[in-house]
C-alpha cells in the first residue's frame, strides 16, 4: 500500500478503484432477481420523512466503570449483551445522500457495488437507531460479511448469487422487496428507491415474526487493555485521503481533542441526515483486497478472506498491517503475526482495491 505526503492540505485528487470481499462472482447487476421466491411482499405505509427522534450517536470512549462490555465496541454496559446484531445494507449513491443511522452503527464496512459506487454494511448492535438507511440490495460479499458475525441481514433486493447463498446457508434476513415490507417505510421527501428505511425496533419485530434465532453466536473482537490507549507503532496520520472511482473519494481528518476520526466524502463533511452532526471513526482500518470485473455490467468478485495488507489508524498514529479473516472478523494482524487490539469505540472498515494510492499526512 503506497502512502504519499501532502505537503499542503489540498483536497484534489483523482478517480481510483476500491473494494474487498469473498472470490464469489455476482450474477445480479440490478435490485431485479432472475428468480423470485414465492412469498408475497408486504405494503409499507409510506410516512412524510425518514425524520424521527434523534438518537445519541455512537458513544467512542469508556465513560464509566459498567460490569460488562458491548461486544461489538468494546465499551461498557449495564447488562450482559447476547442479542444478534443487524447489518443493514445502506446505499451510497448520490441521490441517497445524507444517509440516516450510520452514526449509531458499531461497526462500517465501505465497499464497492457495481454502478461504480459504494455501499455500506453497517452493523447495529449497542444503540437502538430509530432511523436507518436508506436501505438497499445485496450481493455475495456482503452475505459474508453477515454471515461471518452471525448478524440479522437486512436489504431490499438482491442479486441471484446472493440470494441463492442465503438461501443455501438458511440465513437470517429481512427482505423488503419480497415478504417483509411491514419492517420498513418510505419517505415521501426523496424518490424512489433512494427513500427506504428501517429502524432497530422495526428489524426486531421482523426478526420476532420470522422466529429467527435472538441469541449470538457471533465473533469475539479483540480490545486493547490496561489504559485502553493506542499502541500503534508507525508513523504519525493526521490525515488520509482514500481514492474510489471516477472522482468519488473519502477522508479523514483527526480531532486530537475528541480522539477520533472525522469522515468526509468528496472534501465536505459526512454529515447524518437526521442530526446534522459529522461522522467519526475510534478506530480505521484501510484494506487492500482482490477485485476483478467480470463483465461488461461492472460485476465482480472481491475477496473479504484475505490476507492481504492494509493499514490501521488510531489516536494520529498508524500501523502498517496484514488482514485476515479469522473467528469470523476481518482482523488487523503486526509484522509479529500478533493481533492489533482495537480501542473501545466505533469502528469504520474502507476495503480497496490492491494497489490504491492512498495520501496519508
Amino acid at each position: 500500500m503506497k502512502s504519499l505526503s501532502l505537503s499542503r492540505r489540498k483536497r484534489t485528487l483523482s478517480a481510483w478503484l476500491v473494494l474487498g470481499c469473498s472470490v464469489i462472482t455476482l450474477v445480479g447487476c440490478s435490485d431485479t432477481p432472475v428468480s423470485l421466491p414465492t412469498t408475497t411482499p408486504d405494503t409499507a405505509a409510506a410516512t412524510p420523512s425518514a425524520s424521527t427522534p434523534a438518537t445519541k450517536p455512537a458513544t467512542t470512549a469508556v465513560e464509566s466503570e459498567l460490569p460488562y462490555k458491548f461486544p461489538l465496541t468494546g465499551l461498557p454496559s449495564a447488562k450482559e449483551v447476547k442479542s444478534r446484531p443487524f447489518m443493514v445494507m445502506v446505499e451510497n449513491a448520490p441521490q441517497a445522500r445524507p444517509q440516516t443511522g450510520l452514526d449509531q452503527a458499531d461497526i462500517v464496512y465501505e465497499i464497492l457495488a457495481e454502478g461504480e459506487i459504494t455501499r455500506f454494511v453497517s452493523v447495529f448492535q449497542s444503540h437502538e437507531a430509530t432511523t436507518i438507511g436508506p436501505v438497499r440490495s445485496i450481493r455475495p460479499y456482503f452475505v459474508e460479511i453477515g454471515d461471518a458475525l452471525d448478524a440479522v441481514i437486512v436489504h431490499a433486493g438482491w442479486s441471484q448469487e446472493a440470494m441463492d447463498m442465503m438461501a443455501g446457508r438458511k440465513l437470517a434476513h429481512l427482505d423488503e422487496v419480497y415478504g417483509d415490507g411491514a419492517y420498513y417505510w418510505r419517505s415521501t421527501d426523496r424518490k424512489p428507491p433512494h427513500n427506504l428505511y428501517t429502524s432497530v425496533d422495526k428489524m426486531k419485530k421482523g426478526a420476532e415474526a420470522r422466529k429467527f434465532r435472538s441469541e449470538w453466536n457471533g465473533p469475539l473482537l479483540t480490545f486493547a487493555k490496561d489504559d485502553g490507549q493506542s499502541k500503534l507503532t508507525g508513523a504519525a496520520a493526521h490525515y488520509i485521503l482514500i481514492p474510489y472511482l471516477q472522482g468519488y473519494f473519502v477522508s479523514y481528518e483527526y480531532n486530537p481533542t475528541e480522539g477520533l476520526y472525522m469522515r468526509s466524502m468528496e472534501g465536505k463533511p459526512h454529515l447524518d441526515k437526521e442530526t446534522g452532526k459529522q461522522l467519526q471513526a475510534k478506530n480505521l482500518l484501510v484494506l487492500e483486497s482482490k477485485h476483478k470485473i467480470v463483465d461488461k455490467e461492472g460485476r465482480r468478485e472481491v475477496d473479504v478472506f484475505g490476507p492481504n495488507k492494509g493499514v490501521i489508524l488510531q489516536e494520529g498514529k498508524s500501523q502498517q498491517i496484514t488482514w485476515e479473516r479469522k473467528n469470523g472478523m476481518l482482523r488487523a494482524y503486526a509484522e509479529d503475526g500478533k493481533e492489533v487490539p482495537l480501542l473501545p469505540g466505533n469502528t469504520w472498515v474502507q476495503i480497496v482495491p490492491e494497489g490504491t494510492a492512498l495520501k496519508m499526512e
